[in-house]
């Protein structure tokens, strides 16, 4: 499969703010390239997010080129050659080309150099090392090209070799190839990953969780989870799994319009049997933010369940205390958790849960029509008494099913007050 000669016209490459950077870099004579995932994902004709630039100059020239021409410049990675350009909305990583002197682990020691193929040779994987000159002319050292249109994830030279220099990059084949691969896969990557997989270990857990994340957020992850699974290497990072039925299933409902959410796919692929608990070890570990902690551990171990065909009035209420999205997140696992224990959806069903996400879709929140004010002006001291008062008069107002009005909640909301002095 012959290499093209270059890319054909993309927006981005000729957008005014990248010809700004690319000007400026090339303002004494250096030569810059696109670099990395935006090549990857142009050749394949997906969206382009992250726009990286490659160049021979050092950092402290590149931030003098772009600075002399107005644009600001944060030095994002000056050890390993990294500023950031910012031009309005947009930005651009800028690294300078660099070899390995040294590897241990999630750091190197690098030096500078002026070969393109030496900085290629560096990087992990064979599609990920694909240059593209700014007039689209393609560079590609390690036949990266060929990988990405066969859907054959490799890394760049000896796999054992990559993967010891940074055992972040065992994990990021998996979500490569969740993204971009076709089976088989490579069988001396697959090879390399299992016997280095108990290094995933020296890992942070911030590093860890964020290409589990995105592995989840693959378009089918549940195929590669249990690729990992059966090769041994999901429980070094991942103990907490269960079986990858539930996720599949998941993955199946949410194409129905709900879109992927890796944390709730997450939620899916745990054992539910260690509860809330395992959940927040879990977390922990990963170094959740708080947020993502109280989620995951609600998604796993919920104290209420939507149901299909559920009544109304319960709908209602369980819409009320769970909110919109947890509600949906919830009817989404709990459906999916239906079809892995039974199998597909009959007609019926489908249609029950789609009711209920539909029915959460339209969900306005309603506000109890009365406040802490009211219950100081019929005289309750301030303090815990009136939030006790306004707890209870709310339980009374959703088992009403919120049709009280403000007149009547006042009315309540007087006669409780005897009880909470």
């Amino acid at each position: 499969m012959a290499l093209p000669q270059r890319l054909p016209p993309q927006p981005w490459m000729s957008a005014p703010a990248t010809r700004r950077v690319l000007d400026a870099l090339a303002a004494k004579g250096a030569e810059a390239r696109f670099v990395g995932g935006c090549v990857r994902d142009a050749i394949l004709g997906r969206p382009v997010k992250d726009i990286d630039i490659a160049t021979h100059d050092p950092p402290e020239a590149v931030t003098g080129l772009l600075e002399a021409a107005g644009i600001k410049v944060v030095p994002t990675g000056l050890a390993h050659g990294t500023v950031t350009a910012i031009v309005g909305e947009a930005h651009f990583e800028i690294t300078t080309l660099r070899r390995d002197v040294e590897t241990y682990g999630r750091r190197a020691k690098v030096a500078f150099t002026v070969d393109w193929a030496a900085d290629a040779a560096r990087r992990d994987l064979t599609v990920n090392a694909l240059f593209a000159a700014p007039d689209g002319t393609l560079y590609d050292p390690f036949g990266g090209y060929e990988d990405l249109l066969a859907g054959r994830i490799r890394f760049v030279g000896d796999a054992r070799t990559r993967i010891s220099e940074d055992v972040l990059r065992l994990l990021r084949f998996f979500r490569f190839y969740a993204h971009y691969g076709k089976p088989p896969p490579d069988a001396d990557a697959l090879a390399a990953c299992r016997e280095l997989a108990p290094k995933l270990s020296t890992l942070s857990g911030e590093r860890v969780a964020a290409e589990t994340l995105k592995l989840l957020a693959a378009p089918e992850p549940a195929s590669v989870i249990a690729l990992m699974r059966e090769e041994g290497i999901l429980t070094q990072f991942l103990p907490e799994a269960g079986g990858v039925a539930v996720l599949r299933a998941l993955v199946t409902v949410e194409g129905l319009g709900a879109g992927a959410d890796a944390l709730r796919r997450l939620a899916a692929l745990l054992d539910p049997a260690r509860g809330a608990a395992g959940a927040e070890a879990l977390a922990q570990r990963l170094r959740f933010s708080s947020a993502e902690r109280e989620r995951l551990a609600a998604l796993v171990a919920p104290s209420e369940l939507p149901q299909a065909e559920m009544p109304e009035r319960l709908r209602r209420r369980l819409l009320y205390r769970l909110g919109a999205e947890r509600f949906r997140d919830l009817a989404l696992l709990a459906w999916a958790r239906e079809i892995a224990a039974t199998g597909p959806s009959p007609r019926r069903a489908v249609e029950a849960w789609r009711a209920e996400l539909a029915a959460a879709a339209l969900w306005t929140r309603p506000e109890l029509p009365v406040k802490g004010r009211d219950a100081l002006e019929l005289g309750v001291p301030a303090g815990p008494a009136v939030g006790r008062l306004l707890a209870a008069l709310e339980a009374w107002w959703i088992e009403e099913d919120f049709r009280p009005g403000r007149e009547a909640c006042l009315a309540r909301l007087a006669a409780l007050v005897p009880s909470a002095r």
